[in-house]
């Protein structure tokens, strides 16, 4: 089967909010892969393949899960620009992305984040990106929800940092009871340049002829009718009764819903083992529409909801939300966040270290070897606990710099005795020169134990090569989850613009 992991959105009507410009979208996510060499947007024979369909699907918005930033994609987004279709792009890869399990926001995992934006934001139907998908899925797991917030913060900067046109940074979520008013509002508070431009929700709750009330759409309409960011489904479309009748359209794009909701994104485009599709891949340059296609297309053709008129449109749900607090079912303090990752300071103490990691030690190891320095020194400077809202000046760096850090305080503390940078030859010794303005200065205020708070220049900058770690995906949970697809989520939104004469925007 040709690659076809991207996402299609649909947008129906222009929707303004006090940060973003974003349209009523419906979408289709279309398939789901865990391998980080397919790139959706640089196969321009499945481009070429799928855009007309999306078109007739009437979209104008795509969300691709991964691209290589690397890679060419001149060729699909000028496809998807003279179909009318904007994108929105996640910022993660399959093997790089905040861990729920272990989560952190470090300096590898920013380089990879300001890749994707660099690549993307040459081409003027980009709108915007995800900083993470259904990472915080249980109460044990919210502490997660900083290290995306540092992201979102860290990416908004970065865009007025480069100079860049205006672009926004969201969440998508999955519908968990327990954990999800609490999640909506802490990415949502504090101050404007940490909080999200948008959210996306994953919603499976309406199944078969629900109704508004019985699916629980109505419940979730007014939890968010008072929200600063823009909402949307960033999933949708429950397949317990098939073939799905797509009912829950009518509602989504219905006046009451409109009031709140900038549309959804139906699960999914292209048929897999889950049965969710709406088309199944026949070859390279063609697909065949299954009967789940017929139905959401009369559904969606139908959909009609209020355009709003940017010029005359005056923001009147400005305030941001207030943020949990932690407790048993809240576990991320709203502040401080964890600190931006700065290579800078990463590469200026290892620099600076007089004991280092041996060249023969593997990169697998060096996990292992921290844990035993740290068992023989104090290594706060190097934790992350979004609990308590403690963050080390170095916990944003990779494990080979904190190995730096770890060994040359060991190493100091023995007085530079030869033995105390052995480690049965997992360590050396190497010549230092005496730090100077920038890197002298962020140490000392990290100190000695690397736990103060350091400010000066203080900004984020593109992973060192010294730095490279790798994080599991986060997997989505719920009904559409498929183990045939591994971890990585794909989606397709599949909308149009049902204004008239609405076409390429300038955001």
């Amino acid at each position: 089967m040709a690659s076809t992991n991207y996402i299609a959105v649909t947008c129906v009507v222009l929707r303004i909010n006090v940060r973003l410009l974003l349209f009523h979208t419906q979408a289709v996510i279309l398939t789901r892969t865990d391998d980080d060499s397919k790139d959706p947007l640089a196969d321009a024979t499945a481009c070429a393949r799928d855009v007309p369909i999306m078109k007739e699907l009437r979209t104008n918005i795509i969300r691709t899960y991964y691209i290589n930033p690397d890679a060419d994609h001149s060729a699909c987004m000028k496809l998807l620009q003279d179909a009318g279709i904007y994108l929105i792009s996640d910022l993660s890869s399959p093997n790089s992305s905040i861990n729920r399990a272990d989560p952190e926001w470090q300096v590898s995992l920013y380089s990879r984040y300001t890749s994707v934006i660099d690549e993307l934001q040459q081409y003027n139907n980009t709108i915007g990106f995800f900083a993470g998908n259904e990472i915080s899925n249980t109460a044990a797991t919210t502490d997660a929800s900083a290290y995306v917030k540092a992201s979102v913060r860290d990416m908004k900067a970065y865009i007025k940092q480069k100079g860049y046109r205006s672009m926004g940074v969201g969440y998508a979520t999955a519908d968990v009871t327990n954990i999800r008013v609490n999640l909506a509002n802490y990415l949502d508070c504090e101050s404007d340049d940490e909080a999200i431009d948008f959210w996306g929700y994953n919603v499976y709750s309406w199944c078969g002829n629900s109704t508004y009330e019985k699916s629980g759409y109505s419940t979730r309409t007014e939890e968010f009718r008072n929200y600063t960011s823009p909402v949307f489904f960033a999933e949708y479309g429950c397949n317990e009764v098939q073939p799905r009748q797509f009912t829950e359209v009518d509602a989504l794009y219905g006046d009451t819903m409109s009031e709140v909701w900038s549309g959804g994104i139906v699960y999914m485009y292209f048929q897999e083992a889950n049965n969710y599709g709406l088309v199944s891949v026949v070859d390279s340059t063609s697909v065949s529409k299954l009967k789940d296609f017929t139905s959401y297309s009369n559904h969606i053709a139908t959909a009609s909801p209020t355009g709003t008129n940017k010029a005359s449109y005056t923001p009147t749900n400005t305030a941001l939300q207030v943020c949990p607090t932690v407790d048993s079912t809240w576990l991320a303090e709203a502040t401080p966040l964890p600190p931006t990752p700065d290579s800078t300071l990463c590469d200026c103490i290892a620099n600076q270290a007089a004991c280092v990691v041996s060249d023969s030690v593997k990169e697998a190891k060096y996990g292992t070897l921290l844990g035993v320095v740290c068992g023989m020194t104090d290594c706060g400077g190097l934790h992350s606990n979004a609990t308590t809202g403690k963050y080390g000046a170095y916990s944003m760096c990779g494990v080979k710099d904190q190995l730096a850090f770890a060994l040359n305080k060991y190493y100091d503390e023995q007085d530079k005795d030869a033995s105390a940078c052995s480690f049965s030859g997992s360590a050396k010794t190497q010549a230092t020169t005496k730090a100077t303005g920038t890197c002298s200065a962020q140490i000392k205020e990290a100190g000695t134990a690397g736990t103060g708070t350091v400010s000066t220049e203080a900004t984020a900058t593109s992973g060192s090569g010294s730095s490279s770690t790798s994080s599991s995906f986060a997997s989505p949970i719920g009904l559409h989850s498929s183990a045939s697809f591994g971890s990585f989520q794909v989606a397709a939104y599949i909308a149009t613009a049902l204004l008239a004469g609405v076409g390429m925007i300038a955001l």
